[in-house]
């Protein structure tokens, strides 16, 4: 026995080497490149301290974010059949879907939470981009109309909060026909006489444009996110031209009018709650005379 192989290296090596440390506990900002320290970065919301750019939030986050005080109740998710179509390429949907869960801890896509926003009632659909690219199959099409069925029950306004890639491919023609029931669940909030609200972040791509995300009635969007139904390489090798600098991002889409606001993600609770106080036709958001008419013409 070679006890200085055995015992006296052994030693040496946990007195000096480096201790275990989580793999999640620095974040790299893809703008800038800084590296971000994890609690840091909770505390502002997922914002780069260093340059601004909006890095993307899991659902849970968004909805505590958005909340009164952070508190919500989920709606329970929808039971749906979890491989209609049998489908297997590398490994089954089925295997797919199960690691998606165990990583996320969510049951799919879409989050539904029903609570107080600035003191009024509201129901918000939060999409999970780590969840299988935030793809929309059968049970976030669920999901969606039983948050536009809750927020009509309820008397509250409708939030989405898209982050996805567009219809899941393994549910194939299934996962296209959540668009026009997402689209039917929208006209049944707006013929209810209630907001529709959408907030637009990174990324809103395909069948999720195509449908119920620029349906809202203030189409909000966070800074730099990426907006539009096909890829910016898709769209050049299809047309054959080069495309405007800063297309299919948030600013690109405001100066070109498909866009309303563009909101930092710090005010976006406040703003929310002010544009469904308007929309409501709350008398305490009313602006007095003097203020109308103050430095005016």
């Amino acid at each position: 026995m070679n006890w200085i192989t055995n015992f006296v290296r052994p030693k040496i090596r946990a007195l000096v080497g480096k201790p275990d440390l989580p793999d999640n506990l620095w974040l790299k900002c893809a703008s800038c490149g800084a590296m971000l320290y994890q609690r840091d970065l909770e505390k502002s919301l997922f914002v780069c301290q260093h340059c601004g750019h909006h890095l993307r939030m899991r659902a849970k986050q968004r909805l505590a974010m958005l909340f009164d005080d952070g508190v919500f109740s989920l709606l329970p998710p929808p039971k749906v059949p979890l491989d209609p179509l049998k489908f297997r390429d590398g490994k089954r949907y089925t295997e797919r879907l199960k690691d998606a869960q165990s990583r996320s801890g969510d049951h799919d896509a879409l989050l539904v939470g029903v609570g107080k926003l600035g003191g009024r009632d509201a129901v918000i659909a939060a999409f999970d981009f780590a969840f299988m690219g935030g793809s929309m199959g059968i049970a976030v099409g669920e999901a969606f109309v039983a948050a536009a069925q809750a927020a009509v029950n309820a008397g509250a306004p409708l939030i989405a909060i898209p982050a996805s890639g567009g219809a899941r491919m393994q549910e194939g023609i299934l996962s296209l026909m959540q668009m026009p029931r997402t689209i039917i669940a929208v006209q049944m909030v707006k013929e209810a006489g209630l907001p529709y609200l959408v907030v637009l972040t990174d990324p809103t791509t395909g069948g999720v444009t195509a449908s119920f995300a620029m349906l809202g009635d203030v189409q909000m969007a966070e800074p730099g996110a990426v907006i539009g139904f096909a890829g910016q390489r898709v769209i050049e090798e299809t047309i054959r031209e080069q495309l405007p600098e800063g297309f299919q991002r948030a600013e690109y889409l405001l100066e070109h009018g498909m866009v309303d606001i563009v909101v930092p993600r710090r005010e976006l609770r406040e703003t929310l709650a002010r544009v469904i106080a308007l929309l409501r036709n709350d008398p305490a958001t009313r602006l007095p005379v003097a203020a109308l008419t103050a430095g005016g013409g």
